[in-house]
């Protein structure tokens, strides 16, 4: 049990109605996982606001409530605390019911369109090797130490984050790695965190249903770095055009990586194959299994960020060679009739340009390649013709498809793709809306050497439609296709 004036330490209050004195069982912003002594936090959503479900989290057993606006009738024996912004007062609430644990660790923090899953995974990857006892909170999974966790947002709710670093705290974990996505950083669920560094992988078309304009999720990103404090250290991608954007206000040692510029770590392509990258990284050579242009780019931010944790230089190379690609991104396999089948996270016009040009300079020309695409729904719009023409300007067959239709009609978000596709590449294109019958075509209509790339869900072992999650694994479907085609 906690004291609820000490847990409500940092937060701005405008004003409190009863005792701060009594103790507190835990912190909720779902009313239906309140019980008796609990404090709820009501939180103003996109879909429904908590504000609405204070009396219900009162009948449950709520005896004390912050909010940003008091409700018009007040119940004797309630404490009610107005807060300024219920998100970022949930992150200080959390940060101190569970008594700082961002402290005890090395929490690095990733942010950026693409590259943020592949980023930290790779240095838990890199971190585990190196004999450290690593946490992970990423996209794909939550990771304490060699336990896993499910996880169903890039960047978790404050109380999840905080409740899994006092895990870790718990389990002597010593680095964590965490995405920090925009809607994230917006909700203020990376404020009440002490981060040793953060990193920056780049900036592109995503999330401006949300965002509503490019520069306000610009400024998203960089208020990450605004944040971090001066023993911290700030990465990022100067290749990227906003990459020293992000390092402009930010009081943590500023470094630097890029392919393209001069940067504090820096490196060339020497060979881009289908069975990975050569490449030179200050004056090192190093071999590793990652494909293309942009995983160089992920593996600088690794080395970086690796040598100013304090790891040393050869041994970081070493370990690099040694790194394993992570599920759903740029995840391949070669197929008994010479068939390479790839499955790519890729869902925004950046990072499908990125895979697309990968495979084209490494292909020979002489082969297909068929792209199997779609878009998501209830998400930005805007994207959807971008997408459409990327895809068949770099493929030679593209099949449109359905993605996570979610509750938008999957035929309507297809119709929305093809507006981009530009009159020379009509012939191109073929649209599907069963996902699993656009595969299934891709692979028939595949002969040896060509190449498949399913893009979009990469990771995902789910689609989402009409609200209901069915079992949908594009790795394995597209395999199980390929398989019965050498029956």
């Amino acid at each position: 049990m906690k004291i609820l004036k000490d847990i409500l330490y940092k937060v701005t209050i405008n004003a409190v109605v009863g005792s701060t004195g009594n103790t507190v069982n835990k912190i909720e912003f779902d009313s239906r996982k309140i019980v008796r002594d609990d404090v709820f936090v009501a939180i103003r959503g996109t879909l429904t606001d908590g504000h609405n479900y204070i009396v219900k989290a009162i009948a449950n057993g709520a005896t004390s409530i912050v909010c940003e606006v008091l409700p018009d009738a007040l119940q004797d024996g309630i404490t009610y605390i107005e807060v300024a912004n219920s998100n970022q007062a949930l992150a200080y609430m959390a940060a101190n019911y569970y008594e700082h644990p961002s402290e005890n660790l090395k929490l690095v923090g990733v942010t950026g369109t693409n590259g943020k899953t592949t980023v930290t995974s790779l240095l838990y990857q890199l971190f585990k090797k190196a004999g450290y006892k690593v946490g992970l909170l990423s996209t794909v999974k939550i990771m304490v130490d060699n336990t896993e966790h499910k996880t169903t947002h890039t960047t978790p709710d404050s109380l999840t984050i905080n409740k899994y670093l006092k895990l870790m705290n718990d389990e002597g974990v010593e680095f964590c790695f965490m995405e920090a996505s925009s809607h994230g950083i917006h909700q203020s669920r990376t404020e009440g965190l002490k981060f040793a560094g953060g990193i920056f992988t780049n900036l592109s078309h995503d999330h401006l249903d949300y965002h509503k304009t490019f520069a306000d999720y610009r400024n998203v990103k960089k208020s990450f770095f605004d944040q971090l404090h001066k023993n911290a250290f700030a990465l990022s991608n100067i290749d990227d055009k906003n990459g020293l954007v992000m390092l402009q206000n930010t009081q943590a040692k500023k470094f630097t990586y890029a392919l393209k510029n001069y940067a504090d770590f820096r490196a060339q392509i020497l060979e881009n194959e289908f069975s990975g990258l050569l490449l030179k990284v200050n004056d090192s050579e190093l071999w590793t299994k990652l494909i293309g242009s942009f995983n160089a780019y992920n593996i600088l931010a690794i080395y970086g960020a690796a040598e100013l944790l304090g790891l040393e230089k050869n041994e970081i190379l070493r370990l690099i060679s040694e790194l394993e690609n992570v599920s759903g991104r740029f995840q391949y396999f070669i197929s008994e009739e010479k068939i390479t089948a790839i499955v790519d996270y890729a869902h925004t016009p950046d990072a499908l340009k990125n895979v697309l040009e990968t495979i084209n300079s490494i292909r020979t020309k002489n082969e297909e390649l068929i792209t199997v695409v779609g878009c998501g729904g209830d998400r930005d719009k805007t994207k959807r013709p971008k997408m459409a023409q990327i895809a068949s300007a770099l493929s030679t067959k593209v099949i449109f498809t359905s993605d996570n239709p979610r509750s938008e009609d999957p035929d309507a978000i297809i119709k929305d793709m093809e507006s981009g596709v530009e009159p020379q590449n009509f012939k191109k294109t073929l649209s599907i809306t069963d996902r699993k019958q656009a595969i299934k075509t891709a692979c028939q209509m595949a002969e040896a050497k060509d190449i498949i790339l399913i893009a979009g869900k990469g990771h995902e072992t789910y689609q989402e439609i009409k609200g209901e999650r069915f079992d949908f694994d594009d790795y394995k479907i597209v395999s199980d296709f390929l398989k019965q085609l050498q029956k």
